[in-house]
């Protein structure tokens, strides 16, 4: 983890700032094209004044058609962090706008590993970089083994979780646990074929092609239970029950074979969402994060009622453990 394993220090406060949050239909393997869209919407969120942007899950590479390629083609789309040219990208636009961004890719680790990470490049040259601890889309990609909390120069102490890392309670609880007051969510998520019939379920790409002619028939799928609907029974409560600003970014449109449901948005440390779009298109999400909620949120006062003497099982295996590739797809 980066940054100390505490409870905040009360001597930091953290101050008001104007978050956005992103969503946008990536193009698979194509880094030149998904980074022009990334700056288009900075510049856009600079015309806002905007301090935090963020950028769904892997959007520089594109996602879910990476399960189909060779550990040769992910090698070829990833990249060193904070050494390589997205990162660098990222880096200069931060410092050229005076705005904290974060976005997903493919990390190349020093030991050849291959990593689904999100880099946060911040105004004052610094980064920080995320590897999703429940990966499952390839094979070829390993889980991160740390959790990613950092102080923001705009004053906030924020974590980062990517996708399926949110589904598990425990990990936004350590994130509040070691002081972080934004979750950042990147995501691509919604629309998904999954194990359970009452968790997502595919959409007809066909819904998506014909989004201009018919966009209510669209609509309904990305705020139903494939989608929307599916987020609520248990987004607002990371947020309420840690205390957290949540900012949720997700991919939209087709992705290979799926669609994803977009639905960016920005909860506060109620759970109260702030600001969101249910549009079928790319779009951008703003809301400024009122510091003053936080303090006296039902999960900050809750996290003080803490009783960690009882809490030893929870690191204790129980047997039924499994890989989160094996859980995801039932392997």
């Amino acid at each position: 983890m980066e940054g100390a394993f505490l409870f905040h220090d009360s001597t930091f406060v953290m101050q008001n700032l104007r978050a956005a949050a992103v969503q946008f239909q990536h193009r698979p393997g194509d880094k030149a094209t998904n980074l022009d869209v990334i700056r288009s919407f900075v510049e856009r969120a600079v015309a806002q004044r905007v301090d935090l942007i963020a950028f769904p899950e892997m959007c520089v590479t594109g996602y879910w058609h990476v399960r189909k390629l060779s550990r040769s083609a992910i090698e070829a789309l990833s990249e060193s962090v904070p050494g390589g040219p997205t990162s660098q990208e990222l880096i200069a636009l931060s410092r050229r706008t005076g705005m904290t961004i974060g976005a997903g890719l493919i990390e190349r680790g020093d030991d050849g590993r291959l990593f689904n990470s999100y880099v946060v490049a911040m105004p004052d040259g610094n980064t920080a970089c995320h590897r999703k601890l429940h990966v499952f889309v390839s094979e070829h990609l390993s889980a991160g083994d740390r959790y990613t909390v950092f102080d923001d120069p705009h004053g906030c102490r924020i974590g980062v979780l990517i996708c399926y890392d949110n589904n598990l309670v425990e990990n936004p609880r350590i994130n509040a646990l070691a002081g972080a007051e934004v979750l950042l969510a990147p995501h691509q998520t919604g629309g998904c074929r999954t194990r359970s019939p009452r968790a997502m379920g595919p959409i007809d790409p066909a819904l998506w092609d014909r989004r201009h002619e018919d966009p209510a028939a669209i609509e309904a799928e990305l705020r139903g239970p494939k989608g929307r609907g599916w987020l609520m029974r248990w987004l607002p409560a990371r947020a309420h029950d840690n205390g957290l600003f949540y900012i949720f970014s997700n991919g939209v449109g087709t992705d290979d074979d799926e669609v994803r449901t977009g639905g960016a948005m920005i909860l506060d440390p109620y759970g109260e969402i702030l600001v969101e779009t249910n549009r079928p298109a790319d779009d951008m999400v703003v809301a400024d994060l009122d510091a003053s909620v936080q303090p006296t949120s039902s999960g900050r006062r809750w996290l003080m009622a803490r009783r960690p003497e009882l809490y030893d099982p929870l690191t204790v295996p129980t047997g039924i453990e499994r890989e989160t590739r094996e859980v995801r797809f039932g392997l």
